[in-house]
Order: structure tokens, then sequence, then C-alpha cells
């Protein structure tokens, strides 16, 4: 079974327009309401390329009811731990020439809470997957991902984060299977900008250095590249179309990984789903189908 984990989950309002003029008022041309966060997303791409999974999390309110209520008609699994106040949150992403994302605060998580979640997480069983994605609200610490890690460590769970900062760097210490920083959330981790390949390469086998066992780095248009955990270094570029809509491709990409590791256990045929899963993301305006991804996969290079 895989599992994703958003802490904080959403109702995301999707906004089209084709000009964003600020101080001035704004009509859309289309919007559209989704299940937001991270791991939702993966769960997702999974979901329509047929792998079973369950999302966990936290959802609040009315909001959160509407979160579990999208999701279920959709088909998921999900197992909620349902906070005792507080509203998941609205967040409102505009897409212009430019997106804007507009992010909600997330309601507060309790010890109460987490215990609910460890007791989820210790039912999980050796051969699960696991992914971690996505920040925690403010009031839990920055080790917070590190303690789950460590709770699972004397089982064969594949553990998978997506995050950054000071989150990021001290799950490094529980070696996950996998990581999936960008080129942004490199820049953010080294305090640097304009990252190239070569910079790219540098800091993943840092973060390996680090701890995580393998390490995937979406460069956008240039494609992604892999530092598996035996040293090899694998590169693919993306496929050419036309981007619209770049939220959610990093999420696609950790799904089209998770399929294309569990199909066939190869690091190369892995990335190269998510290449294409991370793409085909892109080139739509929600997230992607199975043939959308598949269909880029079939022309893809071997």
């Amino acid at each position: 079974m895989v599992y994703t984990l958003t802490f904080s989950p959403s109702i995301d309002y999707v906004m089209e327009i084709k000009h964003l003029t600020p101080g001035e008022m704004n009509r859309a041309q289309a919007t559209h309401i989704y299940p937001g966060g991270k791991g939702i997303n993966v769960s997702a791409v999974l979901h329509s390329m047929g792998v079973e999974n369950t999302i966990l999390g936290f959802i609040a309110g009315f909001t959160g009811n509407e979160i579990e209520n999208i999701l279920k008609k959709h088909g998921h699994h999900t197992d909620f731990i349902r906070l005792k106040s507080g509203l998941s949150r609205i967040n409102v992403k505009v897409l212009a020439s430019e997106s804007t994302e507009l992010n909600a605060p997330a309601p507060a998580i309790r010890k109460d809470d987490l215990k609910q979640l460890n007791d989820r997480l210790q039912a999980l069983k050796d051969g699960d997957v696991l992914v971690m994605s996505g920040s925690v609200p403010s009031g839990l610490p920055d080790y917070t991902y590190r303690i789950i890690l460590d709770s699972l460590k004397d089982r064969n769970i594949t553990t998978i984060v997506d995050t950054t900062g000071p989150l990021l760097l001290s799950a490094l210490e529980s070696h996950p299977f996998l990581i999936k920083p960008n080129r942004e959330e490199l820049g953010e981790l080294f305090s640097t900008k304009n990252i190239g390949t070569g910079d790219a390469e540098k800091y993943a086998h840092t973060l390996q250095d680090k701890g995580a066992r393998n390490v995937l780095i979406s460069l956008d248009r240039e494609g992604a590249m892999l530092l598996c955990e035996d040293g090899t270094l694998l590169t693919r570029e993306a496929p050419r179309g036309n981007v619209v809509n770049p939220v959610g491709a990093g999420d696609a990409m950790v799904a089209g990984f998770i399929y294309g590791w569990l199909e066939t256990g190869s690091y190369d045929d892995a990335l190269k789903t998510a290449v294409c899963a991370g793409s085909a993301s892109a080139f739509s305006s929600g997230l992607p189908s199975k043939d959308d991804i598949m269909s880029l996969r079939r022309l893809m290079k071997d």
C-alpha cells in the first residue's frame, strides 16, 4: 500500500484570468475547485495511474468535510484525523501570464492529534510506501518528519520526503529513500541563485552525504536528474510541449517515480516516468491522467 501524508490539506480555488491587474476588478474566464495539498496531489496522480493508495492528514471544520467529500466522490481512500477546532485552508491560485498563489494559514495540530497519526503510521507494514509532502503548521517543530522516519526505521518501508528548508535537512538525518528538491528549493537550502545542472549535481551529492539515499532534482524544462544510492547519476530531458500550469508538476513527478519504481524496480524507468508525469502535469490545466503521462512516456527514447 502507498500512503501519502499531508499535514495541511486545503481546498484549492483556481481562477484562470487572461491578464491580472492588481488594484482593479479582474474577471476569471474559468474556475476550478480541487482538494489541495502536495500529498493529495501525489495520491490523485497515483489513483489515475491505477496505484491503490491511502490519503493521510488532518482536516477541520466544514472545509475539511468538503475536502473529504470531494476525494471520496472521486474514489479516493482517506484516513484523515479530524481536528477539534479550526478550519482547513482555502487557497486561491490565479493562473494568468504568471501564476500567483494566496495560501491561508493551517489550523493548529495538538499532541493528541499527533498521537492519532502515530497510531495510523504504526499500522504500516513491510513493503509499504510513505510519502510525506509539503510543510507542517507553524506550531510543529522542524524535526517533525525526522520523528516519523525514526518511528518507522525498524520496518522495510520506502519513505519519500518532498519538502524543503530545515524540515528537509532534519529529515536527512534519518535516511529517507528519496527526496525531490527543485531548483528554487536548492537555492533556499544553499543560499544561492541561478542553479545550473552542474550546480544541481554538486548539491545532490551534498544532500546524499547528509543522509538522503536517492536524490531526485526537478529541473523544469530541462527535465530531471537522479543521484542513486550507488552513486550513479541519471538524467532525462523533459518532453517538449506548451506549459499551461506548472502548479502540481513536482507532485506528479513524485507519483510518476513511485509508479515506475513499483512497476520495474529500475531507477532509470522510475526517472523516465517521473519526468513524463511532471511534464504532462505542466502541459495541462489540472493534474494529468495516466493516458497523458504514458503518451509522453512512449515518445521518450530508452
